[in-house]
């Protein structure tokens, strides 16, 4: 199965692609889309088509992307609600199943500890897909996103019950 895993947001967008192999991953692609528009609803069309490029040049059977994590700005916290739309608008188009994982799920998975820094999930997330040299924090976020649906995946799998979407 290949997983786009998506660490959304309105000025850095991170992706990660992954496929599942026995016994665990492999790595496809990952990076950041650089949102660079002057208006805001220009960048959500420029998360939008990002992403599609994505799926048209990578073809994920399903994507998984980060909640949004209510902080102390809600001016942030919506803003990045629109970008995952607009993400997750994308994929719809070519009916791609969606999956929403909270932050301390993803760090759960990939790291075995809920409150996790950024730099462990990064370490881990290089380690899982032994990877090498710089990456940045947002494109091994959104890998460790996608290894956090294949980890539930996985185990719904082997129990043989559906995951909720």
């Amino acid at each position: 199965m290949r997983i786009l895993g998506i660490d959304p947001g309105s000025r850095l967008t991170g992706y990660g692609i992954i496929e599942t192999i026995p016994n665990g991953y492999r790595y496809i692609s990952s990076g950041v889309l650089k949102i660079n528009a002057d208006e805001f609803p220009q960048k959500l069309k420029q998360v939008f088509d990002g992403i599609l490029q994505l799926v048209k040049e990578y073809q994920p059977q399903q994507m998984a992307i980060e909640q949004v994590f209510m902080s102390k700005n809600a001016d942030s916290a919506l803003k990045l609600g629109q970008a995952r739309g607009a993400a997750i608008c994308a994929v719809q188009t070519h009916d791609i199943p969606v999956f929403e994982y909270a932050a301390r799920q993803v760090k759960q998975a990939v790291v075995g500890k809920g409150s996790a820094e950024k730099t462990q999930v990064q370490h881990m997330v290089k380690l899982l897909l032994n990877l090498q040299g710089a990456m940045q924090i947002d494109a091994s976020d959104a890998l460790g996103i996608a290894i956090c649906h294949a980890h539930y995946a996985q185990t719904a799998q082997r129990l043989q019950i559906g995951i909720q979407k």
